[in-house]
């Protein structure tokens, strides 16, 4: 089969394509012929050699897939040849077939494309459990998600809103958060050119806010200590930016702040390199990912997710789309196709 492979840590360009064999059918798996495989900042990290998860080189990148399910294990129920499906895997989303746990696979509705898709196995659960199983932020509290024009805030936007909170989104510069406001967001903020403190308690009242979703970090985050809310909830959901932060304890302290670790590939099963996991638990946490993402399939059909697709390239242009993450420009959800 047709893949992008990485052979060595480092670089991009240094990705090729190549015929492979296609991975094994194993029990309680199902085999999808990919039509979509996101591009997205943990992808990149992996590729340099960055991520905490590193699969043995050489290995075909991406971990996020969507597709048409080819053929299924024997002791499989509940999917079928021609069955649309996306899921998380832990590598493989660039090559043209892929294999992945049955219980990791999710039923796409009709109206959703593969590369909107791929906005589900990852982005929009844990935006998902971050708010609502670690946050449990309750409607009419204020949601400060920063990088919101970015495939990871612009989804923590949406699932935000359609929870029923008071979203605030930060961006840098005007088509960033023009996107982030066609997706739900109730107020705006230029971290380029704005005091995100000042602005976020104009917009509360002196209040705060209430929930800070930060997939960037850095500078973003020291920022977040000075206008989060009494008793409010801090989740550090990457570090785009290059720059983990230090916390001050004293601020936690005088202010009853929680700084919340969130790590979605848990629920997956995939776990902390070497970690032993309990299959009764693997099986409460996966069913906390099938009903969350059936809540958010509901939202989608009734129009309050709507995933934005930045670009739809084939397997080729794999710099191109990559740049897009690398570079901050990317706007949604890239994906490639290796099928093309």
């Amino acid at each position: 089969m047709r893949a992008l492979v990485c052979h060595e840590y480092g670089s991009i360009e240094a990705l090729k394509i190549e015929d492979v064999p296609p991975p094994p059918l194993k029990p309680g798996h199902v085999r999808v012929a990919v039509h979509a495989g996101g591009v997205s900042f943990a992808a990149l990290l992996g590729v340099q050699g960055k991520h905490q998860n590193k699969p043995p080189l050489p290995y075909i990148p991406g971990n996020e897939m969507a597709g048409i399910v080819l053929e299924a294990a024997p002791d499989v129920t509940g999917f079928a040849p021609g069955d649309r499906v996306t899921g998380p895997v832990a590598s493989g989303g660039f090559g043209a077939e892929v294999v992945s746990p049955a219980a990791n696979l999710y039923r796409i509705p009709e109206a959703l494309g593969f590369a909107a898709a791929t906005s589900f196995p990852t982005l929009y659960p844990t935006a998902y459990g971050a708010l609502r199983w670690k946050a449990k932020m309750a409607p009419g509290e204020t949601l400060l998600v920063h990088g919101a024009g970015g495939g990871s805030g612009l989804t923590a936007v949406e699932v935000g809103k359609a929870m029923g909170a008071t979203v605030i989104a930060t961006a840098g510069g005007a088509d960033k958060l023009e996107v982030a406001r066609q997706h739900g967001a109730d107020h705006l903020i230029d971290s380029r050119r704005e005091d995100i403190r000042a602005r976020v308690l104009d917009i509360t009242s002196g209040h705060g806010a209430d929930v800070i979703y930060d997939p960037v970090g850095g500078e973003i985050f020291d920022q977040s200590l000075r206008c989060v809310a009494v008793e409010g909830r801090i989740i550090p959901m990457g570090f785009a930016s290059g720059k983990v932060p230090q916390i001050p304890a004293n601020i936690l302290l005088v202010k009853n702040v929680t700084v919340i670790g969130f790590y979605y590939g848990y629920y997956n099963g995939w776990g902390r390199p070497g970690e032993t996991v309990d299959p009764l638990d693997l099986e409460r946490r996966r069913k906390l990912v099938q009903d969350a993402l059936a809540e958010m399939f509901g939202w989608f059909e009734q129009g309050k997710l709507t995933p934005r697709v930045a670009g739809h390239f084939p397997l080729a242009d794999w710099v191109q789309a990559f740049r897009l993450i690398e570079d901050r420009k990317v706007v949604g959800k890239a994906a490639l196709d290796p099928t093309r």
